[in-house]
């Protein structure tokens, strides 16, 4: 469900196209000058990995279902159930990967550097 006075024009798919399925519940401006809130449902089937990866902003997170890994560069990797929250600082590389048994689901809040893309894949 997309908040239409929330969004002004559909977005690109992200850098996760083909490996994740993410869907975007809602972007709007935030009341920080520069920045917008962006909020995604993302799916993770079982022994996939989202990659090492970054977003321009903070990434606020929950896990909905499953158990997912949280590899975030410089601590130790979280093991996350469903219930669980995560916070992962702007720019910090991280890695997620649903272990099972079932698909991994988790709800994130961005708040990220409007006109940015929203996910940045590190080789």
């Amino acid at each position: 469900m997309v908040s239409g006075a929330a969004r002004s024009a559909p977005s690109p798919a992200d850098a996760f196209a083909g490996t994740l399925e993410r869907t975007e519940v809602q972007r709007a401006p935030s009341s920080v000058p520069g920045r917008e809130i962006v909020q995604v449902l993302t799916r993770i089937p079982v022994g996939v990995s989202s990659g090492w990866h970054t977003h321009p902003g903070e990434e606020v997170g929950y896990i909905l279902a499953g158990t997912v890994t949280m590899a975030i560069r410089g601590r130790e990797t979280l093991t996350l159930h469903a219930g669980d929250g995560f916070l992962i600082p702007p720019g910090t590389p991280h890695d997620a990967r649903d272990v099972g048994p079932g698909t991994g689901e988790m709800l994130s809040t961005y708040l990220v550097e409007a006109g940015q893309p929203l996910v940045t894949l590190l080789g």
